[in-house]
């Protein structure tokens, strides 16, 4: 009688050591595809358009990080300075003062500080700030859009599928090139639509 267990062992080893080797090539395939995916998306951030913005306040309520990764930025070279400032103080406040009655901002992020009569400057504290766009629609209605929001990229965690851009009704957050990450109002223009005919 012959004993036939050798083989049946070898056969084994062979069918568990295949399966091991191509179930580590499967994985190297995996995470070889998964570092040139994100090596691509690295390349690409999530940016808020200033010019499409509506000001709807979802940048504060709908990202994955709280307080928000969107922050309000000032185009100062935009600034009219104003004493009374839209984007500052509620619309008929009691006073144009500091006073948190008079303040629009929830969170008093904007610091308000006199220059000479009847100029004041406006610093926006990020660490107070949540994206509510309070501020910037106050600044657009009533003043000259000095103020805007922007995805601060130290903060924003670059998800897949941004959760605002999502529900964003305006469609103003995309993703842009990593080396442009910033678009503040005041540091370009948009190109003109030429006229036809």
């Amino acid at each position: 009688m012959q004993d036939n267990s050798e083989p049946k062992n070898i056969e084994r080893r062979r069918f568990i050591r295949n399966g091991m080797q191509l179930a580590l090539a499967g994985t190297l395939v995996g995470v070889a595809a998964l570092s040139v995916k994100k090596t691509r998306a690295s390349g690409m951030v999530w940016q808020i358009d200033p010019f499409k913005c509506v000001q709807c306040g979802r940048c504060a309520t709908e990202c994955v990080r709280m307080p928000s990764a969107v922050k309000c930025v000032h185009a100062y070279n935009l600034c009219g300075y104003c004493d009374l400032c839209g984007g500052y103080l509620k619309p008929d406040p009691n006073a144009r003062s500091t006073a948190a009655e008079n303040q629009l901002c929830p969170t008093a992020a904007i610091q308000r500080r006199f220059i000479e009569d009847p100029f004041y400057e406006y610093v926006i504290d990020e660490n107070l700030c949540i994206g509510c766009a309070k501020c910037v629609a106050g600044c657009t209605s009533f003043g000259n859009g000095s103020l805007h929001l922007q995805i601060r990229h130290n903060l924003c965690k670059n998800c897949n599928e941004c959760a605002i851009a999502r529900v964003c009704p305006a469609e103003a957050i995309s993703r842009i090139p990593a080396d442009k990450p910033y678009q503040i109002k005041g540091g370009f223009r948009k190109t003109p639509a030429k006229d036809k005919g």
